[in-house]
């Protein structure tokens, strides 16, 4: 029975059946095509059909395979023989139910019989199940009764290609001998057909070799279920996960003061160099991998950037970490955790060395991956169908089980992924103890607000009181109050992080709180009403001598100064009204200086009649004029990620089109006018005339139509009113009434009748 094309075989399917068609591989809708014989050749296309296998299970793949080796793209392929290749412990209901699967996905067709598209055999690659090409002189060999007249020592290396790689090296092969000078098994099976020679070095194992040696199973060994996955219950998950949401949050914190400060390099290629990233991590305390982590997270959240300046650019924080800073913890981490969700760049990458031995940088290009975040979600998806408080015994069944689920998705990091996101997952607090949290739950399913209540009601209380130790540590047995915390923080330094946070007092830390403004009374009323227990004389000692001591020597600010040999000049100058407004005071007889730019001080002092000169360091007169205007570096643009699934109204849209053009496609055109040469009125009115000629003889026109969204369609239309600019008449596909503004319209037919 001949094949039914793949344009004939949609062209008889439902709408709903194409729009779940599209909805499944929305890259056949993207951008929308006109009829279904694009559609067909889309579907059938290697680079869609390469895409949509990436999403099959390793059972349905095996289906797949089964079809390509029963040459489905040549000819149909009954059931029961794709079923007889998948082999015995694959029951005839279950193969059925994969073969649904390729039909509904149209990487096959047919009901009794199916059929596959020839791109179908590229997209299973070049040896489909570990198959080798047929050899045409085997046809009609009776293969089995040849391979038992064999010497052990041929069929096991035959053996060995049969259930690996179809393709071997070997020496032997340089010449192909008759049989009775051959003296390898190589070179005997070569003058036997039995193996293909493909170069001098290269041979190749038969198909019809290779299915007769793997006997009942055609295929191989197909793992026909998904792996089993130990899971494991603790109570704990929410707790533990807040836990590290704390110390996330301190360090992101931390690398945002830090970078405040001291900003890091930019590298020539971009990201951020080992120097900084080990400063760092021994600033947050933890290892490169995780310093470089927390830089990604903040980086992807947009509170860190390139400063993108022409000479010497830095990493340095962006003005929208100000608001992220004051706001509460369960809301700082919501913002980095949904950062991290849809962050098209892959931070485990970092350290690692690419194809030319060159280290992977974290924070450049080179850790971009736009699949990312549907890998991500695919590890927190799993994870999030166990119950509440259920988690995987180890990442690597994890792993194993998506492999089976998606063999082809991943590439070469597919069980990496897997593992950097549960690591990192982890680190975030959406996994805790190998389950996903309800915070995390929540994010993945309602979004960063929904997430952030659930982080809150999982974190502990906030505590109003701390322990003052007689060693000078200060311990907050949980987090602190928000104004607490700052306090504590401008008096102490954290010394270790944690459900119990321990700060430590020192000089410099007493001097740094003075520093801000504070008094040695307010330090002594601070630990006086927050210490649940009495504070030590040491401490009162401490902060009473730092306080002694304190501003004896100060210091000011001056960004530019005016100095004077004559002491009446700078006399007249200081007490001129435009010294106020300059913020000029006088430090010497003979200097002034102000916190105002010298170029700005200079200009106001000209206006009024004076006529200061500038000096550079070594005395000497200076031009302060800009040399030139300066425009900023341009960002760097990045890709989008994979299409998305159009919405159902547009899809509805689609399929109608589909429709639309098919019936434009099959009929017959009488006299037809274009208005893309661009004759004006002429056209217009000969447009006009063909349309009230179809009315007067109730018939159909055949228009080329470009919407609103600059897509061009064909549509059949019955006019019954044409007039100020529109068509109004009932489109034939789906029998509705439609208005088609004129100057959409490129084009019309009159429909001849049959």
């Amino acid at each position: 029975m001949p094949a039914v094309p793949l344009t004939e075989w949609l062209r008889g399917q439902d709408d709903q059946m194409l729009a779940d068609l599209l909805r499944a591989r929305p890259d056949l809708a993207a951008p929308p095509p006109p009829d279904i014989a694009v559609l067909a050749a889309r579907a059938g296309s290697r680079a869609s059909l390469t895409r949509a296998a990436e999403s099959l299970d390793t059972f349905t793949l095996a289906v797949l395979d089964a079809l390509v080796v029963a040459d489905a793209d040549q000819h149909p392929v009954a059931a029961e023989r794709v079923a007889e290749l998948v082999g015995p412990e694959a029951s005839t209901s279950r193969v059925r139910a994969a073969l649904d699967r390729l039909v509904a996905l149209a990487l096959a067709w047919g009901s009794a019989e199916y059929s596959v598209a020839p791109a179908a055999r590229e997209a299973s690659g070049l040896y489909p199940a570990g198959l080798g090409q047929t050899s045409p002189v085997l046809e009609g060999v009776d293969v089995a009764a040849l391979l038992e007249t064999l010497p052990e020592a041929d069929r096991r290396l035959l053996a060995t290609l049969a259930h690996g790689s179809p393709v071997g090296r070997t020496r032997d092969a340089a010449v192909v001998v008759p049989l009775e000078r051959a003296e390898t098994p190589v070179q005997r099976l070569l003058a036997q057909g039995l193996l293909l020679r493909r170069d001098a070095e290269t041979v190749e194992l038969p198909r019809q070799v290779g299915l007769a040696l793997r006997g009942e199973s055609p295929l191989g060994t197909v793992r026909l279920d998904e792996p089993p996955l130990r899971t494991t219950r603790r109570s704990d998950v929410d707790a533990t996960g807040a836990g590290e949401v704390l110390e996330l949050v301190r360090r992101a914190e931390n690398l945002v003061a830090l970078w405040s400060v001291e900003p890091a390099g930019v590298l020539k290629s971009g990201g951020l160099g080992v120097r900084d990233v080990r400063r760092l991590a021994r600033e947050l305390d933890t290892d490169d991998r995780g310093a470089a982590f927390v830089a990604e997270l903040l980086f992807g959240a947009g509170l860190v950037a390139d400063s993108a300046t022409a000479t010497n650019p830095e990493w340095m924080p962006t003005t929208a970490v100000e608001p992220w800073l004051v706001a509460a913890p369960a809301n700082q981490w919501a913002t980095l955790a949904a950062a991290w969700l849809d962050l098209p760049r892959l931070p485990g990458l970092a350290g690692m060395r690419d194809a030319k031995d060159k280290v992977l940088a974290p924070l450049s290009d080179d850790l971009r991956r736009p699949p990312a975040p549907v890998e991500r979600r695919r590890v927190l998806a799993a994870l999030a169908e166990l119950p509440p408080n259920t988690g995987v015994a180890s990442p690597d069944e994890l792993a194993e089980v998506l492999a089976w689920r998606a063999p082809r998705r991943g590439g070469r990091l597919r069980d990496e992924i897997v593992r950097w996101t549960m690591t990192e997952a982890t680190a975030l607090g959406v996994v805790a103890l190998g389950a996903i949290t309800s915070a995390g739950r929540a994010l993945l399913d309602d979004g960063p607000a929904a997430a952030a209540k659930a982080m809150a009601e999982s974190m502990p209380e906030p505590v109003d009181h701390v322990l003052v130790q007689a060693d000078l540590t200060v311990v907050a047995p949980g987090p602190l109050e928000p104004t607490l915390a700052i306090d504590i923080g401008q008096v102490a330094d954290v010394e270790s992080a944690g459900s119990a946070t321990v700060y430590r007092v020192t000089e410099a830390s007493v001097r740094r709180a003075l520093d801000t403004g504070r008094t040695a009374e307010d330090l002594h009323e601070l630990f006086r009403t927050r210490s649940r227990t009495p504070v030590p004389q040491s401490l009162s000692y401490l902060i009473d001598d730092i306080a002694r001591r304190h501003g004896r020597l100060r210091g000011g600010t001056a960004t530019s100064f005016l100095r004077c040999d004559d002491p009446v000049l700078l006399a007249e100058v200081s007490a001129h009204p435009t010294a106020a407004s300059l913020e000029l005071r006088r430090i010497a007889p003979t200097v002034l200086v102000s916190p105002l730019p010298l170029a700005e001080v200079l200009d106001e002092l000209r206006k009024v009649g004076f006529a200061p000169a500038a000096e550079g360091a070594d005395g000497q007169v200076v031009d302060l004029r800009q040399a030139g205007h300066r425009v900023p570096a341009t960002a760097r643009v990045r890709r989008g990620g994979p299409p998305t699934a159009p919405s159902e109204e547009r899809m509805r849209e689609i399929v109608a089109q589909l429709r639309a053009g098919d019936t434009a496609a099959a009929t017959r055109r009488g006299r037809t006018v274009s208005l893309t040469a661009g004759g004006g009125a002429a056209d217009t009115a000969a447009t006009l005339a063909l349309l009230r000629e179809a009315i007067e003889q109730n018939g159909h026109v055949l228009i080329d139509f470009v919407d609103s969204r600059g897509v061009a369609s064909q549509r059949v239309v019955t006019p019954f009113r044409v007039g100020g600019g529109i068509l109004e008449g009932r489109d034939k596909v789906n029998d509705t009434v439609r208005q088609y503004p004129l100057h959409r319209i490129t084009s019309a037919s009159l429909i001849a009748s049959s």
